[in-house]
């Protein structure tokens, strides 16, 4: 994925999902602890009475009153000891500090455990489908019979005892007979030792009601709420994290992108203010990346263009004061000139001087062209020996003393290879014309077609080119004597512009030493076919 707004895109939805998911899966958890902790505030005070009140019974008395308890609960009770029972060392240590455990047994029903008696390690067992009406009605029964052991003023306190003693979850309260608010059809069936249940105060709850006999109070018991799975303040909490997280997960995204476009803004800011050697890490393949590589490049450019621009405005000045010079003294000379002998001689000077300026120019335009960027190419097919055979032609009879040979290795496939016609005529005129000035005697052209590309080798038997100048030798302007008068020819331009013209061709340029001649071996080669 190569865009970095897809990169972002799809990491704004990966988060969104990925922090939904979580939610989800916290939601679920809270509502596990939830569910058994509400079960466990249902369920610890009835059986942790019970499993109190069996404690100093004997077996006979606990299987009796296991019997009239599972009557009245609607469920089976059991005494199980301790290592009977599959539980692990937390679940133990639990039930060992007086703790009721209520395990989830399966999808719809839940194991209640109570510890009965630590020495002996029986525990009081059972297994419930949901909290019934019938369960609620037992408690009531359970705690009615632990009141009616007290006298009827002590009941209240001994009540609280009870629900703090044996930890019950839920409100129980001592009402008398004529102040609970209840009506007469109410009190009556209450009157009779029946339960009553109803609806709480809002709607959403229920109380059981029984009367302690003997007495003139209410036990109520409740108001007890179902358990809702996605309560308002839950969901509210859950929601501010979900959009914290993201918000946050999503700003650590955006900002991986605005600090490395930071980076680029600065490198630019230093750029503008002439540091050309500022650089950026292109790092990755989006967008970003190769928006940082396209930086590294143009400042590269730049930088190159800059330091040419320094050699040259140097270079060109040494080149002109020459001819510049020559032509102030041949202007000087013509005011002086006593025949027509002698003016003829300062004229003829003159005009080769301003051909001189001429071809200097030229060179030095056209190697700007080049270098400069990448220039208007008209590639078509070019008969590569045959352009090679017009430049032996064009250059033979400027130096006689050099014998220019033409060979042509390439079998008939370089007849039509992509290139300019007027850059490649122009690059090869240059080589062939550097190759005669250094030659002794022989100058040798080779055209070849070598794995899809086209070699051109022009071959001297001049002194050759050391190892270590071999790739300065195509500096503009530079010479291998360092000398810029007219004896050694040419302006240190012309191989320059040979590099330039086969690198805009997607090709290379190498020189090396010939085996055949001895000299300087010159190496063109590029894409027969440009792709």
């Amino acid at each position: 994925m190569n865009s970095i707004f897809l990169r972002i895109y799809g990491g704004m939805l990966l988060i969104l999902i990925t922090v939904s998911l979580l939610a989800l899966l916290s939601i679920r958890l809270i509502n596990d602890v939830r569910a058994e902790d509400y079960r466990e505030r249902i369920a610890s005070g009835t059986f942790r009475l019970m499993a109190d009140n069996l404690e100093p019974m004997d077996d006979a008395e606990r299987l009796r009153a296991l019997a009239a308890w599972t009557r009245l609960i609607g469920v089976p009770l059991q005494l199980n000891e301790l290592d009977d029972l599959d539980l692990d060392s937390s679940s133990w240590s639990r039930l060992i500090r007086g703790q009721v455990l209520v395990k989830q047994n399966g999808v719809e029903d839940v194991r209640v455990y109570s510890l009965v008696e630590l020495q002996s390690q029986m525990v009081l067992t059972t297994t419930i489908e949901r909290i019934t009406e019938q369960l609620g009605r037992a408690t009531l029964f359970l705690i009615a019979d632990e009141l009616v052991r007290a006298p009827e003023a002590d009941m209240p306190s001994r009540l609280q005892q009870l629900r703090r003693e044996k930890g019950f979850g839920y409100p129980l309260v001592l009402t008398r007979m004529n102040e609970a608010d209840l009506d007469a059809d109410q009190r009556r069936r209450l009157e009779e030792l029946d339960t009553l249940m109803t609806l709480g105060p809002d709607g959403d709850s229920i109380v059981l009601y029984m009367k302690v006999p003997d007495t003139e109070w209410v036990l109520s018991l409740g108001p007890l709420y179902q358990m809702k799975e996605f309560p308002a303040p839950m969901l509210l909490i859950v929601g501010v994290l979900v959009l914290t997280l993201s918000g946050l997960l999503i700003y650590l995204l955006v900002r991986q992108l605005e600090q490395r476009l930071m980076v680029l803004e600065a490198a630019a800011t230093q750029l503008t203010r002439g540091n050309l050697d500022v650089r950026v890490d292109a790092l990755g393949p989006d967008s970003v990346g190769r928006l940082a590589k396209a930086f590294n490049d143009m400042a590269s450019h730049l930088q190159r263009l800059m330091a040419i621009q320094r050699e040259m405005i140097g270079a060109v000045s040494h080149e002109l004061r020459t001819p510049i010079a020559r032509l102030r003294f041949g202007l000087e000379m013509v005011e002086t000139a006593d025949n027509e002998a002698d003016l003829n001689r300062y004229m003829q000077g003159m005009d080769g001087d301003l051909s001189e300026l001429d071809k200097l120019v030229d060179e030095i335009l056209t190697y700007a062209r080049l270098e400069q960027g990448a220039p208007a190419l008209n590639m078509v097919g070019v008969d590569v020996p045959a352009m090679v055979a017009q430049v032996v032609s064009e250059l033979g009879p400027l130096q006689q003393n050099i014998n220019l040979q033409a060979r042509d290795l390439s079998l008939g496939r370089a007849t039509r290879i992509d290139a300019e016609p007027r850059y490649l005529h122009r690059a090869i005129t240059n080589l062939v014309s550097n190759a005669q000035r250094h030659a002794s005697s022989q100058v040798r052209i080779s055209t070849r077609v070598v794995y899809g590309r086209c070699v051109i080798n022009v071959e001297d038997d001049g002194p050759g080119i050391a190892e270590e100048w071999r790739e300065r030798i195509f500096t503009p302007f530079l010479r291998l004597d360092d000398s810029r008068t007219r004896s050694s020819g040419g302006y240190g331009l012309g191989l320059s512009i040979v590099r330039r013209v086969i690198y805009w061709h997607n090709g290379r340029t190498r020189v090396g030493r010939s085996e055949a001649l001895g000299g300087a071996d010159f190496s063109l080669d590029w894409p027969v076919q440009r792709r």
